[in-house]
């Protein structure tokens, strides 16, 4: 069994999940998975079943933390993925426009224990009402490419959204409060530079 100090590898080349990672202080490795994701089905099950097979995808046993992050967007029991071209992600949020639809990340670490530490969030997103000139300036600016529901709400994407309700995080892709309650040593493990020993050599 790995103890809580071991090193964290990220099972996700999201830069949006490695900037989380980064303000938070954690040490961690980057190693994508070439886990293929499910994209139909019960939202919460999907996001589980992907977020399981991307850390015991790349998971080595030797002591390291894996960290696999699935996200998902869901309206009226309907999942929009990522788009795979301007015409999908024009389709995507003529659908989400007006609506209020729910992010929902699970996650899964292996290493911690005997079994994968799980957790799941959700948000609830309300969409502003987008007329098609709006819809055309934000499939021009690219940020949809590689995106559940075809926006960023940590950029451009922000202009489309009028409320949420829950954990802003979860829309980025990393809910920080989910990562603490799989992994409460986190913020204080020994590899993470803001821990108190690290502090300390600093100030030496």
């Amino acid at each position: 069994m790995a103890s809580a100090a071991g090193r964290l590898v990220l099972a996700s080349r999201s830069p949006q999940r490695r900037a989380i990672l980064d303000a938070l202080g954690v040490a961690f490795v980057v190693r994508p998975s070439g886990f293929e994701e499910r994209e139909l089905g019960e939202p919460r099950a999907v996001a589980l079943h992907n977020a399981l097979g991307k850390a015991s995808a790349v998971a080595r046993g030797d002591g390291e933390v894996v960290l696999g992050v699935d996200t998902v967007v869901s309206l009226a029991g309907r999942l929009y993925g990522k788009p795979a071209d301007p015409a999908q992600a024009r389709e995507t949020l003529r659908a989400l426009s007006g609506e209020t639809h729910t992010v929902l990340s699970a996650l899964a670490l292996e290493g911690l224990a005997e079994v994968p530490r799980t957790a799941t969030c959700e948000t609830e997103v309300s969409f502003r009402e987008l007329d098609e000139a709006t819809i055309e300036w934000y499939v021009r600016c690219g940020e949809w490419r590689d995106r559940a529901g075809g926006y960023a709400i940590q950029g451009a994407g922000c202009a489309l959204v009028d409320a949420i309700a829950g954990e802003w995080t979860n829309v980025v892709g990393l809910p920080v409060g989910a990562l603490l309650s799989v992994h409460p040593a986190l913020l204080s493990a020994r590899n993470n530079r803001f821990s108190p020993q690290n502090q300390a050599e600093l100030q030496h």
